[in-house]
């Protein structure tokens, strides 16, 4: 074997050798101490070296102490200093959660979002992911709880549940396998909710249980999609598109989870929508029944309102109302007979023939 192969060959093996020892013995960590301040270590990937990194070193240091006096303003700017001039070092990642950590001291809650976002934009695979994406729930958790946020870090500002609402969506977003994107979605229709904004509130529900059919969260997904729908429903003169959706999640709830404590709700939930969905099919039959003197279709109405709750109070009027139609087309039949009958028989025309 020649010699310059033989040195390529070793160089590959040294290669491989190197690749197998994997990221974990790799990247270096920042570790910080009260005595000796921040310190790399672990790691053949120790960050910047020379005077670069001496510079970062110290800028992170004078930081963290005027953090910890207090000086919250100028803690922020040296992080940002170090993010913006050492963006491919180890300690970027570190300034930025450091500066969330401080806007939210501040109760500046989006600040403090943007920065841990922008610490998962630019390194994904930082050893904070979980714990960031917790943080940022938990920010959005307040927004959506009515917390003031203050500008400058003192004047307190309007509630924002709307950019809470925003903030979950890029939770969930950021982290669509985790256990927050459930929770997430759920907050996502409460806010909608608490803006009055049920149809958004339903489309977001809606998600929870398709995407997400095996978390704990999915039964009560399932009784506030049914809940929603139903307070949609505006009485039994009006569409009753809401009872109908109300009716099939209240009874989907009830066959997925038998033994759920919520089951006893969902069936009086159940109840309500049918009595209302019969209430409406005899307003439906009334009209017709009274107004239009059609017992054909008040006979149909009056019929469907028993199918729909046949065991209820509105079921025993439409059972009434059928016989009072009934009786009143019995009576009608034999005068329509009579007339018939009395009416004088019409002559046979002759035979015309034209001859052309």
């Amino acid at each position: 074997m020649s010699f310059p192969l033989f040195r390529r060959l070793s160089c590959l093996l040294v290669l491989a050798v190197f690749c197998s020892l994997g990221a974990s013995r790799l990247a270096a960590e920042l570790v910080w101490n009260p005595d000796t301040g921040w310190r790399v270590e672990g790691g053949a990937l120790a960050g910047l070296v020379g005077v670069e990194g001496r510079t970062a070193l110290d800028l992170m240091n004078r930081a963290r102490n005027r953090e910890n006096r207090g000086d919250i303003t100028g803690a922020i700017k040296l992080y940002s200093q170090v993010a913006r001039r050492y963006n491919n070092s180890i300690y970027a990642p570190e300034a930025l959660y450091r500066n969330g950590q401080l806007y939210l001291r501040r109760q500046q809650h989006a600040k403090a979002f943007n920065s841990f976002q922008e610490v998962i934009n630019r390194y994904p695979n930082t050893k904070r992911f979980n714990e960031i994406i917790g943080e940022q729930y938990r920010i959005a958790s307040m927004l959506l709880d009515g917390a003031r946020s203050r500008t400058w870090g003192w004047f307190p500002t309007f509630t924002q549940r709307n950019r809470s609402i925003e903030f979950f969506e890029i939770i969930l977003f950021n982290a669509p396998f985790s256990d927050y994107a459930p929770l997430a979605l759920m907050n996502i229709a409460r806010g909608h909710q608490r803006l009055g904004q049920s149809e958004e509130a339903i489309y977001a529900l809606d998600r929870m249980i398709n995407t997400y059919p095996q978390s704990l969260l999915a039964p009560d997904a399932y009784l506030k999609l049914a809940e929603t729908h139903a307070s949609l429903v505006q009485g039994p003169y009006y569409d009753q598109a809401s009872t109908k959706e109300a009716i099939t999640y209240f009874q989907d709830f009830m066959i997925l989870f038998p033994n759920d404590p919520s089951i006893g709700e969902s069936e009086r939930g159940l109840q309500a929508m049918r009595t209302m969905l019969a209430e409406s099919k005899i307003k439906m039959a009334d009209f017709y029944f009274y107004k239009r003197d059609n017992y054909t279709a008040a006979r149909v109405f009056y019929n469907e309102a028993i199918t729909v709750n046949p065991d209820s109070p509105v079921a025993q009027l439409a059972r009434e109302r059928l016989a009072a139609v009934e009786q009143k087309a019995a009576a009608i039949k034999p005068a329509a007979e009579d007339t018939e009958a009395d009416a004088p028989a019409v002559a046979p025309q002759k035979k015309r023939f034209f001859f052309f």
